[in-house]
């Protein structure tokens, strides 16, 4: 059998030659922190994106440890029922559900599958969650020098208009 013939068998049969065909292995660009990180060995399948441990330090800054996904003293324990749905052995390494542990921390996502781009926005963690549309109250002087405070206007309408040079 010629070398060519090998080569396109297991070109055919990827499984055969030592990587696993659970899902279309290749390359993918994951912005994680407003960071862009090349990724050459990527698992996509289903909508899930499998990334290696060392990966998905380089990547993200987190990485799989007993305790769950960890970052310095932050880490997300990873259900014990749903182990399966984030962590998989294949060709000898650890890889890890990228999309699965963006569910878990409420992070949303957008993929461009034409580019094979990932970005990953802020976590729930670090969304800031406004606690009331009540506007701060200030003061500020009008044209002709007199002072006005937001809250000598309570119960009317107000139109606020800004400005600045920078």
């Amino acid at each position: 059998m010629s070398w060519k013939r090998v080569t396109a068998f297991f070109c055919l049969f990827p499984s055969m030659a030592g990587v696993s065909a659970w899902g279309r292995q290749s390359h993918a660009t994951i912005i994680y922190d407003d960071r862009a990180s090349e990724i050459r060995s990527v698992n996509e399948e289903a909508g899930r994106l499998w990334i290696t441990t060392d990966d998905l330090k380089r990547a993200t800054g987190f990485e799989l440890k007993p305790q769950g996904i960890c970052r310095d003293e932050l880490c997300f324990p990873v259900p014990k029922s749903r182990q399966q749905e984030f962590r998989h052995e294949s060709a000898g390494k650890i890889w890890l559900n990228l999309v699965a542990f963006a569910n878990l921390v409420q992070q949303p996502i957008a993929h461009d599958e034409s580019l094979s781009i990932w970005y990953f926005g802020l976590r729930a963690d670090q969304r800031q969650v406004l606690s009331s549309l009540k506007a701060p109250d200030f003061t500020l002087p009008d044209m002709s020098g007199k002072t006005h405070s937001l809250s000598d206007f309570r119960g009317r309408k107000v139109l606020l208009v800004t400005w600045a040079s920078w």
